[in-house]
């Protein structure tokens, strides 16, 4: 009995599957944030744009990320960064949490300001298409 309550207690302490979501699933949730329906083009030109709100080394997401996203792309740093296209990378957009974290710093990298919930649903629903 004590190895079975050890075994369920470590099963409870383990940290949640990061894929706790869907590419379909966080369109749906950042649509309903931003209350209208995901713009797949405006989500395009979103990405493929030059920016001047950001950071003078990254007016684009393309800078990194390539304007093709069901190729890789490299950081800065030299890393590199697999395919946006969920269809290509079949872990994109399955983890909330890294998703969110990676828009906070990529927005504001090119922006210069976070993305709203339309944006979010706008990009993820056009790289969805690809």
């Amino acid at each position: 009995m004590k190895h079975v309550l050890t075994l369920t207690a470590l099963l409870l302490a383990q940290p949640a599957l990061a894929q706790d979501t869907s590419p379909q699933d966080l369109i749906a949730l950042y649509g309903a944030q931003s209350g209208a329906p995901p713009a797949p083009d405006a989500g395009r030109a979103l990405f493929l744009s030059d920016q001047t709100g950001g950071k003078p080394d990254t007016p684009s997401c393309t800078t990194c990320h390539s304007a093709d996203p069901t190729r890789a792309g490299q950081a800065r740093t030299g890393k590199a960064i697999a395919p946006m296209a969920p269809r290509v990378a079949p872990e994109r957009f399955t983890d909330q949490k890294f998703v969110e974290k990676w828009f906070g710093r990529n927005c504001n990298s090119v922006l210069g300001r976070p993305c709203t919930a339309q944006e979010k649903a706008d990009i993820i629903s056009w790289l969805n298409s690809l």
